[in-house]
């Protein structure tokens, strides 16, 4: 496993953002793993954060100059910090988030920070994919925005999981929209971390039996 993985993953577990149990995600399904941005609470650990997600974005993207937008609530601090840190490496990029509900007052809107123009480009930061149920939401709420256009999306953890049908959500994701979607680990990663100590034995095998289930045939 690359060292940068390695140190994601331990990032994740001791930040308690990587849990195991049972959960149910977005889309319904009971997982036995569960991977929260919300527990992410202090400022070393949102800088350390935003700097993963800053070294994954000059990989794919080099120093291609987007408009970073956080989905309400989580992608709020993770794209806010991806900035500070795409800054701090001399890409300065502006940064949105939107709104639960829009405001009917002051300023009013559905979005906070930064708003496109017309022809800027959107690079949507967000925690994880399942089975692609947030991501179709906010694009449902770019949708309002004239004449922009996402071309990527950045994501901790790809689950590796089928989306709608048989194929990836991420693939689901590419096919729908037309715009790739980055990870910087993905389940298997965490699964060969996993294995490493025996006394993980047992989340492995529950993981691989839910894969068994879930898990996207291509």
């Amino acid at each position: 496993m690359e060292s940068y993985k390695r140190e994601f993953i331990e990032f994740l577990e001791g930040a308690g953002v990587l849990k195991f149990g049972d959960f149910t995600a977005k889309s319904g399904r009971k997982i036995p793993y569960f991977v929260n941005a919300g527990m992410i609470k202090t400022g070393d650990q949102i800088t350390k954060m935003g700097e993963f997600y800053s070294k994954a974005y000059f990989d794919k993207l080099g120093k291609k100059q987007a408009v970073l937008y956080g989905p309400a609530y989580k992608g709020i601090p993770l794209s806010i910090s991806a900035a500070v840190a795409l800054s701090k490496n001399g890409l300065d990029v502006p940064f949105f988030f939107n709104r639960k509900e829009a405001k009917d007052h002051g300023e009013g809107g559905t979005f906070v920070g930064y708003v496109p123009n017309e022809g800027e480009e959107i690079v949507i930061i967000e925690d994880v994919i399942t089975a692609g149920t947030a991501i179709r939401e906010s694009m449902e709420i770019l949708s309002h925005l004239d004449n922009t256009k996402v071309i990527a999306t950045f994501i901790m953890v790809d689950r590796k999981e089928k989306g709608q049908g048989e194929k990836g959500a991420m693939a689901e994701i590419e096919e729908q929209f037309g715009f790739p979607v980055y990870s910087v680990i993905d389940v298997y990663d965490i699964i060969e971390y996993l294995e490493e100590k025996p006394e993980n034995k047992e989340n492995v095998e529950r993981i691989k039996k839910y894969l068994e289930v879930y898990g996207a045939k291509a």
